[in-house]
Order: C-alpha cells, then structure tokens, then sequence
C-alpha cells in the first residue's frame, strides 16, 4: 500500500502543476493531502492511522516537513541563501539600467563583419550578462528585444537567431553568479552529510572498523567552490555556441551572412567599446575575483555585486550629463584610498596606541566615508529617474520570494516522500543496478534530463537532488565530490529552459520575438544547442578535473588553506614526494651527508641525539617511499582480478541488507497487528518470502570469497601500514631540525634574560617567599617564550616550588636558582657557537628537505606542491576496493 500512497502523491502533484496550479502551494499540499489520505486508509482498513507510512506516523512526518520550513530560514549552516536576493537585485538593476542594451549594440558593431558575427556577439553578450546577473527572463527578453530584428533583417534564418537567442540568455544558470548553483550548493551540503554518514557505516560493515579514514570521507562544496567549479564548463559552452555559429556560418553563409554596419574602427569607436565593456568586466572581476582570491564570501561578493550594479545604473541613467560619471569616480578613488590605507597601515581602531595607527584609521575613515556618498548619490538617482530602483526592488522581492517559497514547500514533499518510502525505494533501484556507480548516475542524469521538458530548475533542484545526491556521493567506486556532482547537474537542468513544451527561455522569447517569428523554427532552433549543451556534459562527465582542479586549487593556495597534515592531502603529497626523489634523489641524500658531518658536539644531549637520528631518519624516507610505490604496485596488479568478485560480493551484502532491515521493519509491524487479521496474515506470508530470498542471496556469495577478501586485505593493510611508517619517519626526521633551528633563532632573545635572571638570583634572598614566588613565575614566562630552554625552565620551576606553602625551603631556591642560571650559561653558550658554526648549514639543510622530507611539517603547502596536490586530486579516485 506504501507504493499505492508514493503513485498517489507523484499524481497528485503532476495533477496540480499541469493545471497551473501555483508551484508554491502545489508541492505542500499533494504531501499533506497525500499524508492525510494515508491516515483516512489506515484508520478505516487496519485499524491503524499509521499503517501505510514505511517507518513513523503522520505526525512525525508532517512535523519533519515543519523541520525543514524552518530549516530553510533558520539554520545558520544554510546562511548562502542570503546571496540570492543579493545577485537578483544586480541582475534586475543592469537590466533595467539598459546596460545589457548597450552591450548587445557595441559587440555586434565589433563582431559584425566576421561571419556568423551578429550569433557569435549574441553569446558573447549572454556569457557577460550571465556574469553579472545570472537572470533568466531579463537576459532573453533583453536580447530578444534588441538582437532579433537586427539579426532577421539581415538575413538570419530563424531558426539560429531564435536558438541562438534562448540558448545564450541560458548561460547564466551555469556561468557564475548564478541562482542554480547557490540552491544546488544549499541542497548539496545536506547530501553530504547524509551521504558521509551512510559511507561510514558501509566501510564499518566491510571491515569491522569502528572510524573510517578521513581520506575516504565525501568532499563536500559550497556556494563559492560552486562558482569556481562551474566557470570553467561554463566557458567550454559558450566557446562551443560560438564554434557552432561559425561553422553554420560557413557551411550555410546566406543563413548567418557578415554584417558591416558601415561605422570607422578609428579611436572614437574602439573607447566606445572599452567604455562599454570595462564596467561589466570590472564588475565581474570584483565578484568573482573576490570569491576566488578568498577575499569575500558568497554573501559579500553579492553585496558588492549589487552595490556596484547601483553604481553602474546611476551613471547609465544619467548618460549625456556632464556629472553623470561622478559617483562612479568617486566610488573608485574611495575604493584606492580604502585599499591604500588597508596595505599600509593597522585599520583596527581597538589596536589604536600611535598617531601612524591614528592616521590610518582616519584615511580609511574618508575612503568609507567617500564610498558611502558615492552609493547614496547613486541610489538616489536610481530613485528618481525612471522610479528605477522602486521597480528593482519590488521585482527582486518578488523573484526572491518565489524561489524560497518553493523551497519551502520542496521541503514538504521531500518529507512526504521518505513517509512512503520513496528515498528507499530509489536507493534500491539504483543500488540494484548492474554497472556500479556510471550506471546510477548515468539513469539519474536521464531522469533529470526528461524532467526538464516538464518542471523548471528550481523543482528539479530542490525536490530531486535532495533523493539521489547522497546515494551517488555515497558510492565509493566513483569518488565523486559534491561540487562536481552540484555541476554536472546544473549543467543538465540548463537544458530545461531550452526543451520544450515548457522551455521558459522559448516562453521569453515567444513573448517578444515577431509573430513573423513561426514557433517551430523555435523549437528547431534549440535543438543543435540543446546537443551541444549535451556535449558539454559528457566532456565534463571524462574530464571532471575541468570542475575540480580551480576550487581545490584556491583552496590549497588561500590564506586559510588546509596545513600538510591534513590527512586528505597525503595521497598526493607522497606521489609528489616519490616523483621528487626519483627526479633529485641523488642531490637530496647529498645534502643529508653534508648535514649529518656538521659538528654537534657542544650540542645539548637530547638535541645532539635527536638530530642524529634525524638524519637517520631522512635517509630511511627513500626507502619508506619507495615500500609505498610497491605496495600501491603490488594492489594495482591485483585489483583487476578482484575487483569483480568485490562487486559481487558487496552487491550481494547490500541485497542480504536491504532484506534484513525489511525483515525487522514486518516482525514489529506484525508484532502490533491484530491476531489472525487480513493484514497479519499478510505481513506473515511476506516476512517468509523475505526470509528465503535473503537464504537464497546468502548461498550465492562465492565459495572462496572470504580467502580471496583476506588476501586483498592483506595488500591494503601493507600499503596503508607502508604510508603510516613513511609519515613517522620524516616527521621524526624533520621536527628535531625545526626544534634546533627555533633554538639557535632564540639567542637573541635568551640573551635579554642575563639581566633579569642574574637580578633575580642577587635579589631572591631578601624577598619574601611570596615575593620570590611571583618574581620567579613572572620570569618562568619570559624563559617560556624563549624557544628550547627547558633544562632553565626545570629549575626555575623547582625554586618556584620550593617557595610555595607553609614547608617553604628558601635555601633550597636559593640552589635551585643557582643551578637555573648554570643552565642559562650553558644554553646561552652553546647557542652563541651554533649561530655562527650551525646556523647557515642548518638553513642550507632545510631548504634542501622542506619540500620532501619536511613537506609535512610545513604550516602550509608551497605553491608547487600545492598546484600538484590540485591537479592530483581534480580527478576522481576509486576508493571502492577498500570497502
């Protein structure tokens, strides 16, 4: 009955949205229809309310739909939906502003003469206003107005003109900022956990491990690694429209014939079109640069954006006026004081002590003071002329409201459909399927695809990427991280506004294109773009690097880039340290025989010691790597052979658990049915079926299987244990050099503490043992600071104590202070002759290891391991042989 109840809520859905009836209330109110329908049933059937729900009751499901409404607002991990009406408001105000206006006329005067030039201008021009406000409707409509009767005046056919024209408004679901990719990056951080979770508990039941490595969790994204990971499939889509419009242009020159508007390419038109293009350019630098240099976040890079959309209106709206460009010019020269006092000077007012500190904040006081004005001049304008920033905001409310709305009401029907069992369902289906984790995704993409030609992206977003994310984050085989997975999808759903019958971007252009304009060249016009946005996929799909490499690049190159220990760097990091030794091994062992003939011996004994078996250590991390490389050889040769049973295998599990977690749910559902009623008799005869096909499952698990398992285990464990004994090692090799190195760096510092520990020895006999104490405590802190100074520390530490309490021992201080400054003495004296004799040969030594050796003990990766730690890891790593 479950499934009777999942059909009738699908029905009830497809039923509402098919008669228009709005999105915002349809999807909420099939579930709670559904839900309440499911209650009647079981009420009058079986004696039951919550009879026909998979696990749960009605209200708890109604209440996890009210869980999420809140979710949707209130929780502070889903703060990137703020960005939303931030990147709508820019987009309505350039719009509205007549900019995209202005840049359809400059670039088709430049593009013109080249064939095809009028199409190839058009998609220029989407992918610049894809960038800078990521709106829909106005890009097509905006487009359509402007570029269709030129193009068919001049004899392109209708088709390309028309497909041209809808297919570029497009780009910017995919080309960042876009409001897809927030949403799927919003539905995605939810999917990652679930789906972090549920591989836990795989790699749990498939080695008895109670953690899994952290390698092995699922990558997560965010708004800002959305928008990186899509740039780049963003270009290679509008670079494929422009290649497709030139070869039709070329094949077919009567269809897209060059057009010469007749104007001079002198000085006049070329600042032209530098006016026209460098405020959009710059505007996309300052978003997107922000986000990618890891200066803003989402939500800021939406603040700037919209402030200086408002900047760039108030001076459009003013064209042909003296002070038109005013605000904007004030604007930039607020901006260079701002960043001028922030490169010079300490800005924090509470870090306020000197008149430089005073005048920094004063400068940057009028830079924000200048940038404010130029904000409010230019609002104001776009208040008053035209009533502009009024009809902005009304449609920025208005389109904002929609999209949460229907999150809202997404929220509701996911939960109705996991009360029928649906997420299960499909997590069946797809585990089910024979080709591993391609075959889901591939069947996942289709669905998608088909969906398309009925629901808008926002449905498709937040009612299905919610069901299959965390199954295919899940899997193992593919590795896949969220953010490509975010893409790929965003890619798909693009194809949603171009397939009819409910194309939204055909819908736009429909509406101002000519009734000249016959619909079905439209639709045919679509078609080729449709296919190359179906191309792009599949590039994409081969190549996820193209995703990956720009975000974990940033990432590793930030300020807040993740340290060398972090466990999920390593696999690449030991391939780059593998490639080193084998590339510079030679000169590498060379400097550790150089280093290990330098003279320790005045050296402190546990230093001298350390240091020795450093050395020892650095050159037993040649044959710690080259153990890695075979172990890493020795499972690739063997995981073709069994890799197939491993997948027969686990299937095969996954089917047995699936049974037994079925079997469980049918004994307590029976357990609560009524004795020798129609449904206990029915839930018997089905929990004996369950119960022979999972006999049945259990006898097809190979014979030899756990002997097969044991022996690939055993390779594994070698390689992980090979890796954990690689980490020890140049770890205990690299961290004695760090210790001396701070040590002899300290000198300068130890030596201000003559005086101060000398005084406090002549003085300590005449202070009071709590006077003695204090003065000793406050210089215990001085010593600490002091790098490698332990043996002064011990014995200040005993005179403190000896001080302390009613058995106070003054003249056991006292000898305890005398043996503290013999300690200062000794240490002092060695590290005197270290700066000079070890100093230099120390530095020479770690400039020769800390790439390799010392990689680790770096506080972050350099810019060439990092950029090989980026390229590693874009792709995707099948980790599944280890589940």
């Amino acid at each position: 009955m479950e499934i009777f109840f999942l059909i009738l809520l699908i029905i009830l859905m497809a039923a509402a949205l098919g008669s228009g009836f709005p999105v915002a209330f349809s999807l909420p109110g099939s579930a709670i229809l559904t839900i309440g329908i499911a209650v009647g049933a079981g009420y009058l059937f079986a004696d039951d309310p919550n009879a026909y729900f998979t696990h749960g009751d009605a209200v708890q499901w109604l209440s996890a739909g009210v869980t999420n409404f809140r979710g949707v607002y209130w929780e502070v991990e889903r703060d990137t939906l703020i960005a939303i009406p931030l990147f709508i408001f820019m987009g309505i105000m350039l719009q509205r502003s007549q900019i995209a206006e202005d840049l359809l006329v400059a670039m088709a005067q430049l593009f013109g003469p080249i064939p095809g030039g009028l199409g190839i201008s058009v998609v220029f021009v989407g992918a610049l206003l894809a960038a800078t406000t990521g709106i829909l409707g106005a890009t097509v409509v905006a487009m359509g107005l402007i570029s269709l009767p030129a193009m068919l005046q001049r004899g392109y056919s209708q088709s390309l003109a028309t497909g041209t024209i809808a297919a570029s408004g497009t780009l910017g679901q995919i080309i960042p900022p876009s409001i897809v990719l927030i949403i799927l990056a919003d539905q995605l951080a939810s999917a990652v956990d679930q789906a972090s979770t549920a591989r836990k508990g795989l790699y749990k039941i498939a080695t008895g491990e109670l953690t899994m490595p952290s390698e092995f969790d699922v990558i997560s994204t965010s708004a800002g690694d959305m928008f990186l990971g899509a740039l780049v499939p963003g270009i290679l889509l509008v670079l494929l429209y422009m290649a497709y419009i030139l070869c039709f242009a070329l094949l077919k020159p009567s269809s897209a014939p060059a057009v010469h508007s007749g104007g001079k390419w002198d000085l006049k038109f070329f600042l032209k079109i530098t006016l026209t293009l460098i405020p959009p350019l710059a505007l996309i630098f300052l978003v997107l640069g922000s986000i990618i240099a890891g200066i803003a976040t989402v939500n800021q890079a939406g603040a700037i954006g919209a402030v200086g959309a408002a900047i760039m209106a108030g001076y459009r709206l003013c064209e042909g006026r003296r002070d038109a460009f005013f605000p904007a010019i004030l604007a930039i020269l607020s901006l260079g004081v701002i960043v001028y006092a922030l490169s010079n000077y300490d800005t924090n007012i509470k870090n306020i002590t000197t008149a430089e500190d005073q005048l920094g904040v004063t400068i940057a006081i009028i830079g924000v003071s200048g940038l404010s004005i130029a904000i409010g001049w230019s609002l104001w304008r776009t208040f008053r002329i035209n009533d502009t920033l009024r009809g902005v905001m009304i449609d920025t409310a208005m389109t904002t409201t929609l999209v949460f709305i229907i999150l809202l009401g997404a929220a509701m029907l996911t939960a109705a459909f996991r009360a029928f069992g649906g997420e299960e369902l499909v997590k069946d289906f797809l585990n089910g399927l024979p080709g591993g984790f391609w075959s889901k995704f591939i069947i996942v993409m289709a669905v998608i695809f088909v969906l398309g030609f009925f629901l808008d992206f926002i449905e498709i977003a937040v009612v299905v990427v919610p069901i299959v994310a965390p199954i295919l984050l899940a899997d193992p085989t593919a590795n896949v991280t969220a953010v490509w997975l975010g893409v790929m999808i965003g890619l798909n759903i693009q194809t949603s506004f171009l397939t009819p019958p409910f194309g939204f971007a055909l819908f736009y252009l429909r509406g101002v294109a000519d009734a000249a304009v016959r619909t079905v060249n439209m639709y045919k016009g679509v078609v080729p773009f449709i296919t190359l946005q179906l191309i792009a996929l599949v590039i994409v799909g081969l190549n996820p690097a193209l995703v990956n490499y720009l975000p974990t690049r940033t990432s590793l190159l930030a300020e807040t880039a993740p340290p060398p220990l972090n466990p999920k760097l390593q696999f690449s990091m030991e391939s780059f340290v593998s490639n080193q030794f084998s590339d510079h091994g030679d000169s590498l062992l060379a400097a550790i025989n150089t280093a290990e003939t330098l003279d320790l011996s005045y050296l402190p004994k546990d230093l001298r010691k350390d240091m020795e078996e450093g050395f020892e250590k650095a050159k037993a991390a040649f044959p710690a790597i080259a153990d890695i490389d075979a172990a890493k050889a020795a499972v690739a040769a063997k995981a073709d052979a069994y890799r197939p049973i491993h997948m027969q295998v686990r299937q095969i599990e996954a089917d047995i658990r699936r049974h037994e977690i079925e079997i469980e749910e049918l004994a307590d559902r029976l357990e609560d049915a009524a004795e020798g009623s129609a449904l206990a008799t029915d839930l018997a005869s089905r929990l004996e079926t369950l119960k022979a096909e999972a006999e049945a499952l259990k006898a097809e698990i190979p014979a030899d299987w756990d002997q097969v398992h044991a022996d690939f285990a055993e390779l594994t464990k070698a390689e992980q244990k090979a890796r954990q004994v690689y980490r020890r090692t140049v770890d205990d090799a690299y961290e004695p050099l760090v210790e001396l190195r701070a040590a002899i760096a300290g000198t300068d510092g130890l030596k201000q503490l003559a005086g101060p520990i000398r005084t406090l020895q002549q003085d300590l006999p005449g202070m009071t043992n709590e006077e003695g104490e204090a003065a000793i405590k406050e210089l215990e802190s001085q010593v600490r600071a002091v790098p490698g100074t332990d043996a002064v520390k011990k014995q200040l530490s005993a005179a403190r104590r000896a001080l302390r309490g009613k058995k106070a021992d003054p003249e056991k201080a006292a000898k305890a202070m005398a043996k503290a400054v013999e300690a200062y003495d000794a240490d002092l004296a060695w590290r005197e002759t270290a700066v000079t004799d070890l100093g230099p040969a120390l530095a020479a030594y770690n400039d020769a290891i800390k790439d390799t050796i010392g990689l680790r003990g770096q506080k972050k990766l350099p810019r060439e391991q990092a950029l090989f730690v980026a390229s590693d890891t874009a792709g995707h790593r099948d980790i599944s042989l280890n589940f």
